[in-house]
């Protein structure tokens, strides 16, 4: 890399970018407004004493701001994003025009419903769409993400134990080294005892070990499935028979349903509830904290449980339910104030109808063949944690790095260089050192080739013994590498003005 320096600190068009507060001074507007006159105040003595604190820019400066701030980031649009367990794919722009338009785009939740029947009516549809893909005759529609769902589901099973007169005793729930980090926490959120099921040498359930564990105190388990190894459970039929027979429930993180979808209904498998990522099945953007949007499919066993609102469509008309007392349902709550997210269910249908259920199965095929390929062509210099096939994820471990000094952090880093975003790191648990790929099927088999040949550079670079290619690494970015531990801990998020100088005595 070039040691060149500059007057500006810019290097070629790629600016040094102060924060916006940094670049700010007093005095300075984007817009210019007379005081009102004979505008009487209305906050009985609490205006405001001093300067709100907002940086003083013209619209120029804070346009350009927050354009070249735009230009550092790293998405989807940009490139491939390899990132394991939770899919970065591209979204399809049609999906985007549909939900702006006006008639969705412009729905507000406090309209009478006599006035939104085209949004009712699309709930409906991907409602029924969901139910016919998981085969479950239920689904609730408000939870906003896929730890929301998670939460959902378990609330169900909660109030389906205390139906029962057994939430007292039943307070354990079973979860898998293998599941996403989120069940154990949701777990506990509601209450419960988490007792972990160890994986196997090939990465999935010990069913001996889960069956042990089995007692009259299970509320039920919590399961992945495609799990994060990128496995499916061969036993998952079993799994759910027994936690039956033991009257617990079995909750289903349908996080990578996009592996399955089209090909196995997880209301075969015994499930009886599990979220959905629209965004990672279904195409719509990562809500990434929200907005998003976790359906929750329900089994027989607990759909009279599922939270409220939710539409129907009968002899009234299609209509939104907010009081189910005259039925036998027990509805044990509402999650959200409204009722979901319209933005990415308009998003979602979009991307249902525009492919149909061959289509969508199709997708599911494409999300495993890319994920195989790039495990069986990276297998020659990295160490693949399980024999394959996998699922949707290529899951390797950092034994191909042993003795070179060099891990699987300094691996990520030096991906950077090569310009793309790293795979997910470290995670599942059960892995050493693990680098978890998902490359979904919106890329094409020339990506893919590309990012191979740059993984399997990488990989002899580190045998060969340039560890400071890795250890350097990033060194094409515009900061270079962070202290994660400082910055995970101590995060510095609010900008503070420098000190006022001090005059001289």
């Amino acid at each position: 890399m070039s040691s060149k320096t500059t007057f500006t600190g810019h290097r070629g068009l790629d600016h040094e970018e102060q924060l916006i507060f940094e670049r700010g001074r007093e005095g300075a507007c984007g817009v210019d407004l007379p005081e009102p006159d004979g505008v009487a105040s209305r906050l009985g003595g609490l205006e405001r004493k001093g300067a709100v604190g907002l940086p003083g820019l013209s619209e120029p400066e804070v346009v350009r701001h927050f354009v070249r701030m735009s230009q550092k980031n790293y998405a989807i649009d940009a490139g491939f994003y390899p990132l394991g367990s939770c899919t970065m794919k591209h979204n399809p722009r049609l999906n985007e025009k549909m939900a702006r338009l006006p008639g969705f785009a412009d729905v507000h939740p406090l309209q009478p419903q006599s006035t939104v029947p085209g949004a009712l009516e699309l709930m409906h549809e991907l409602a029924r769409w969901l139910m016919e893909l998981t085969g479950m005759p239920a689904v609730a529609m408000s939870p906003k993400a896929g730890a929301h769902g998670e939460l959902c589901g378990i609330m169900a099973m909660r109030a389906a134990l205390e139906a029962r007169g057994e939430a007292a005793t039943r307070t354990r729930i079973l979860v898998p080294e293998s599941a996403h980090g989120t069940n154990p926490a949701t777990a506990a959120a509601c209450g419960f005892t988490v007792d972990a099921i160890p994986a196997t040498d090939e990465g999935r359930v010990d069913l001996a070990a889960f069956e042990a564990k089995l007692g009259p105190d299970v509320a039920g388990i919590m399961l992945t499935n495609p799990n994060t190894c990128g496995l499916f459970e061969r036993d998952i039929r079993k799994i759910a028979d027994a936690v039956h027979e033991a009257g617990g429930y079995f909750y289903c993180d349908g996080a990578n349903f996009n592996a399955i979808v089209g090909r196995v209904k997880p209301g075969d498998l015994g499930v009886d509830a599990m979220h959905i990522n629209l965004h990672k099945t279904f195409s719509t953007p990562h809500g990434g904290g929200g907005p998003g949007a976790g359906p929750v499919v329900f089994s027989d066993a607990l759909a009279p449980f599922a939270p409220l609102p939710y539409v129907v469509s009968d002899a009234k008309g299609l209509r939104l339910v907010e009081d189910d007392a005259s039925s036998d349902a027990t509805p044990f709550g509402r999650m959200v104030a409204f009722h979901g997210q319209m933005g990415m269910f308009v998003r979602a249908l979009s991307y249902m109808m525009s492919h149909g259920s061959d289509g969508l199965r199709q997708v599911a095929e494409d999300a495993v063949l890319n994920a195989n390929y790039v495990l069986e062509t990276l297998k020659s210099e990295m160490t693949a944690s399980f024999e394959g096939p996998c699922m949707h994820e290529a899951l390797f471990d950092d034994r191909f790095l042993k003795g070179t000094g060099i891990e699987t952090l300094d691996f990520a880093k030096a991906m950077i260089d090569e310009g793309y975003h790293p795979m997910t790191v470290y995670f599942p648990l059960v892995v050493h050192g693990a680098m978890l790929i998902e490359p979904t099927e919106t890329e094409s088999k020339e990506t893919l080739d590309e990012f191979i040949g740059c993984m399997l550079d990488l990989a002899k670079a580190a045998k060969a013994g340039d560890t400071q290619r890795f250890k350097n690494a990033p060194e094409l970015t515009p900061r270079r590498r962070l202290d994660e531990t400082t910055a995970a801990r101590n995060p510095v998020l609010r900008w503070t003005p420098p000190a006022p100088a001090q005059a001289a005595e």
